[in-house]
């Protein structure tokens, strides 16, 4: 039986700015504490809502040697590393630094859109190139390429340490043929926020989350909730959140989910080109939100 103690509320960790357009790593430790504090159960960073792409590689070391100094295993953390280049990856995985690291979230290669087999060979790559427990990545909206479930499923079964998937996919028809067929132990995980509360209804198992950042305390009693069979107190829970999940989500990810936390006065609304932040009338509607939240 595989091993996952990736369950519950992960939060797919933003990166914040200074007004100078630097990593801001007195906002940064603020959001990790307000997140262990606030019933987060892992942290994922250096994932897409981190803007990623848009760091160099000395600043993604140092943010990682940051959080997992500041975390000092509270809470187990999960680091990007993915690409659409399998050979580069493996090269990382196997000369890189993961002390402190718990695991890794690999998403599916984007661009080249490679068949299914291109896809189990290139993670079955990965997972022979590091000990360390891999999530899968499937968000086909961004890599333009879907794992189907037949592919996931396959991969859980021949890769003991391949434990989990962040599925994106947006179809819960695709993620009950993985929930049906996955093996004991391997874990489903929501990628969007708007359908954890279905997802976990079916058998997953939590959700990596943007909306996570800002509302921590209220998507893990929502799962809390619903994994302990309430589902009527949780679905309430989902439901405040419905027009906000779209918000967020509106003007790209992750310039709804920075708007509403400088908008609770956490970072400065800084995001790195090619994005911008959201647009006024999108902040307005989700600071309107808030006030009836009453958070």
């Amino acid at each position: 039986m595989k091993q996952n103690i990736f369950r519950g509320l992960g939060i797919a960790l933003i990166t914040p700015f200074t007004e100078q357009g630097e990593v801001d790593y007195e906002a940064l430790q603020r959001l990790v504490e307000y997140q262990i504090e606030n019933g987060a159960d892992f942290l994922c960073i250096l994932a897409t809502t981190g803007e990623t792409p848009c760091l160099s590689k000395e600043e993604r070391l140092k943010i990682k040697d940051f959080i997992v100094n500041l975390v000092k295993g509270r809470l187990p953390v999960v680091v990007g590393c993915g690409g659409n280049n399998t050979a580069a990856i493996v090269e990382e995985l196997k000369t890189g630094d993961f002390k402190g690291i718990d695991g890794i979230l690999s998403v599916c290669p984007y661009y080249n859109k490679p068949s299914q087999e291109g896809l189990y060979q290139h993670f079955k790559a990965i997972a022979g190139a590091t000990k360390l427990p891999v999530i899968l990545y499937n968000v086909p909206g961004r890599t333009g390429i879907n794992m189907k479930p037949e592919t996931t499923v396959r991969l859980a079964k021949d890769c003991q340490n391949i434990v989990a998937i962040k599925e994106a996919s947006g179809n819960l028809e695709q993620v009950d043929e993985i929930l049906k067929n996955k093996p004991e132990g391997f874990a489903v995980l929501s990628g969007d926020d708007s359908l954890t509360y279905p997802m976990i209804a079916c058998g997953a198992e939590g959700v990596i989350s943007v909306i996570g950042n800002a509302l921590p305390k209220e998507f893990s009693r929502m799962i809390r909730l619903e994994q302990r069979g309430e589902f009527e107190a949780a679905v309430k829970i989902h439901h405040k959140f419905t027009d906000l999940y779209s918000l967020l989500f509106v003007d790209g990810n992750p310039a709804g989910v920075k708007a509403l936390l400088h908008e609770m006065g956490f970072i400065n609304n800084i995001l790195r080109l090619p994005l911008v932040p959201t647009r006024v009338a999108t902040v307005q509607k989700m600071s309107q939100i808030l006030k009836d939240l009453k958070l």
